[in-house]
């Protein structure tokens, strides 16, 4: 196991809401940008289903994430998506077992 973990959300948003979506994830992506053990996070949208959206971040560890989520400034910078998460799916917070970079190809010209 690598000690990484990633973190799924699940939000809903009404028929022409997308783009409010859109904005509420870059304001928490620039608000949590450098925050400790923080290495990406990611919008992402469900291509035949508008209105439902999924944000991932990948921390550096479990701790350095629930450090962060326990902080004062956690519910203040998540704010702007708070009122579309999806409370039919769960926050799922997984471990990143095992990573390659660009599959079997891109492993045999650096070896």
């Amino acid at each position: 196991m690598t000690g990484r973990i990633r973190v799924l959300l699940w939000y809903r948003v009404p028929p022409g809401a997308e783009a409010t979506v859109t904005s509420g994830y870059h304001a928490i992506a620039d608000t949590i940008a450098g925050t400790p053990g923080l290495l990406s996070t990611e919008l992402w949208c469900y291509p035949g289903d508008p209105g439902a959206f999924a944000v991932t971040s990948e921390w550096a560890s479990r701790e350095e994430f629930e450090r962060w989520e326990r902080s004062p400034g956690h519910r203040p910078a998540t704010a702007p998506l708070r009122a579309y998460y999806d409370p039919q799916r769960p926050v799922e917070v997984i471990e990143i077992a095992s990573a390659s970079e660009g599959g079997p190809a891109a492993r045999a010209r650096t070896a």
